[in-house]
């Protein structure tokens, strides 16, 4: 009878948290650092931003991922082709913490440069200045205006 009872206790808690789905939502993080990497299969130019403060970004709440990532490559990617690269594969590399990121940033130049054995290729690595780009904040809110704080 005891063995019955926690046997059904068990099987209601399971099946309460099986469709109880928690949803993360997309919050505000004051400021984040990115830059943007861009390549191609078809030549040896590879592109680098330089490492930009963005304010107002959406992050998920639970993963703590970069919201709304394919509109900053896609924005790379029309720069590049407005600039006669076109077809170019961009990626978007984010952090909150600017010190991360330049580690990133410099291990990333590192791996492209051909300057030591872990070099994938000898590139010719091209830096965009933020002068000439700048990545712009995109707004991934639902109508909910909440920010996330001290992380």
């Amino acid at each position: 009878m005891i063995l019955k009872r926690q046997l059904t206790t068990a099987a209601l808690v399971i099946s309460a948290a099986m469709t109880t789905t928690l949803t993360a939502r997309n919050v505000v993080v004051p400021q984040a650092y990115m830059f943007g990497f861009a390549a191609s299969f078809n030549d040896t130019i590879v592109h680098f931003t330089e490492v930009q403060a963005v304010d107002s970004v959406w992050m998920d709440s639970k993963t703590h991922f970069l919201s709304g990532r394919e509109n900053y490559s896609n924005a790379l990617r029309e720069y590049l082709a407005s600039q006669q690269f076109p077809h170019r594969t961009c990626v978007v590399i984010f952090d909150k913490n600017l010190k991360r990121l330049q580690k990133k940033y410099m291990k990333m130049k590192k791996l492209y440069a051909g300057d030591g054995k872990k070099a994938r290729h000898d590139n010719d690595i091209r830096t965009i200045a933020t002068s000439e780009f700048r990545f712009r904040a995109v707004n991934m809110g639902d109508n909910e205006d909440t920010t996330e704080s001290g992380k």
